[in-house]
């Protein structure tokens, strides 16, 4: 069966809105709206680099020692530190900016570099950052209060780079999550009213270039269609993300290519996923590109990585599978005939609200794979569930799973995803393989040409011999913007949005 998939609820859905009421109302001064898809149930900066939080807070209240420039060429940037150099193989040291003071009007000093960092690798806080980190163990020491070393063992060849998604909180701050975070950045948070909205103001003591925009209120719709709309009647100013159904307003609408992959994980641990004959069936019962123009937008691309095409050793000969359900039916049929349980149950898990048209593209999968015969049923749940089945532990009660998320790496370098994806340790793991292993951590300490060849010589084994991963999509984002600001969406938009590149005309 070939699959034509049409958007049925954007097409019928007519939205209503209110007047733009007090609490929305724009007027002529400098603050802004924006509207998100979905709330936060943390605002931690060690938990940043989760986009849904790291869109409010990165580079706005809390700042990180270096910045990739994602568009305009000029590779890594300092941040709260003005330049770095390497002492050996595992330690970089890094001269720190003088005169810059926290949103509580503490100084920053080296000292609460080391303090973010122990506090960000501690097992006492789960943090997002050590994912990214690998095997390696970082340790800070500091050598004078502008000057502090970082060392990681084994050793990162990249540190420097890595450095960007580390952010720096007080050293008073304590050793478990926080609800308000206090940071070098120029803005501070003026307000979190749980469910309604999050409102930043700008601080007149910012070490850096005072932006345009003195006070952004977060709100957040479920529905992309109404984001779309708030923006038209000028309820907000920017949606940055509304479904490519939405985007009809060539004056205020924007795609841009983000650097989100979507995937389902192949949770290899229970039935029927350990076989590889059925992990391929799942691959090859898919249409992906009945997906791309219907329920994605068209200028989507089929993945073929765990990484966007930008990246170091992304591996150009790797072709996404093919459509082919009566191969995936004989697989499936093979298996079973060497007792597979090919008929055991497999759950399709996916986080509400993850992108325009999610949940009809998980039904449109679920429908695919029941096609060839597969029992699956699909679970949708808000972010934090999510969170909770999407990372170690796995509960042991679990029934098979393909779990559907994105995966962001706009930094260049597969080692922000590997590890925690792919490595027997990895938080996100779904299976574990020694020759994984030894390949990741091969990658991660080479240098150069053979740094980019180690990783496209992973992708190709992942793809080819683990099947890993139902690789699916690498994403396009469209946003709606008003005419009265100045923002050009970025490859990073969906992880961070720079208050500070937004103007006013």
């Amino acid at each position: 069966m070939k699959y034509r998939l049409i958007s049925l609820g954007a097409a019928l859905l007519s939205v209503t809105l209110p007047a733009a009421s007090p609490a929305f109302a724009q007027n002529a001064s400098k603050d802004v709206t924006i509207v998100l898809g979905e709330g936060v149930d943390l605002m931690e900066p060690c938990m940043s680099t989760r986009s849904n939080i790291g869109r409010i807070l990165l580079q706005n209240i809390n700042e990180t020692l270096t910045e990739l420039d994602i568009t305009g060429g000029k590779g890594l940037m300092p941040r709260l530190a003005e330049s770095w150099d390497q002492q050996n193989d595992k330690t970089w040291r890094f001269h720190l900016r003088k005169n810059v003071k926290f949103s509580d009007g503490s100084d920053f000093d080296a000292e609460d570099v080391k303090h973010s960092i122990d506090r960000a690798m501690s097992s006492k806080i789960a943090c997002e950052t050590p994912r990214y980190f690998g095997s390696s163990k970082i340790t800070a020491t500091v050598v004078d209060p502008s000057t502090i070393d970082i060392t990681a063992d084994p050793g990162q060849a990249i540190l420097p780079l890595m450095m960007s998604i580390v952010t720096i909180v007080p050293s008073s701050t304590p050793v478990e999550f926080t609800r308000n975070p206090v940071g070098t950045g120029p803005y501070k948070m003026a307000a979190w009213n749980v469910g309604q909205n999050i409102v930043l103001q700008r601080r007149d003591d910012y070490w850096g270039e005072k932006p345009q925009v003195a006070k952004a209120t977060y709100v957040f719709r479920t529905d992309p269609a109404v984001a779309a709309a708030m923006v038209q009647t000028g309820e907000a100013d920017i949606a940055p993300s509304i479904s490519v159904t939405d985007a009809t307003n060539d004056k205020l609408d924007h795609a841009y290519p983000n650097s989100e992959v979507f995937y389902l994980r192949i949770d290899q641990g229970k039935a029927p996923l350990q076989d590889k004959r059925v992990r391929e069936a799942l691959n090859l019962a898919i249409d992906r590109k009945a997906f791309v123009g219907t329920l994605v937008p068209a200028e989507t691309t089929l993945a073929t990585a765990m990484v966007p095409p930008s990246t170091l050793g992304f591996n150009k000969d790797i072709q996404p599978w093919p459509f082919d359900p009566d191969k995936a039916k004989k697989l499936i049929a093979a298996a079973k005939a060497d007792g597979v349980a090919v008929d055991s149950k497999i759950t399709i898990v996916g986080r509400s609200n993850l992108f325009p048209n999610v949940l009809e593209v998980m039904e449109a999968i679920q429908g695919m794979l029941k096609d060839v015969g597969f029992n699956v049923d699909l679970q949708m749940y808000e972010v934090a569930e999510f969170e909770r089945i999407y990372s170690k532990p796995y509960s042991p009660d679990r029934t098979a799973q393909l779990v559907g998320a994105q995966h962001d790496n706009a930094r260049g370098d597969p080692v922000f995803s590997m590890f925690f994806k792919y490595h027997s340790k990895g938080p996100q793991s779904g299976f574990s393989d020694p020759k994984v292993d030894k390949m990741i951590e091969d990658a991660t300490g080479a240098t150069g040409d053979d740094r980019a060849k180690k990783w496209s010589g992973l992708i190709a084994y992942l793809n080819n011999e683990v099947v890993a991963d139902i690789l699916l999509f690498n994403q396009v984002g469209f946003a709606r913007v008003n005419e009265r600001v100045t923002f050009k969406p970025t490859i990073a938009t969906n992880g961070q949005l720079q208050l500070s590149q937004i103007g006013f005309k």
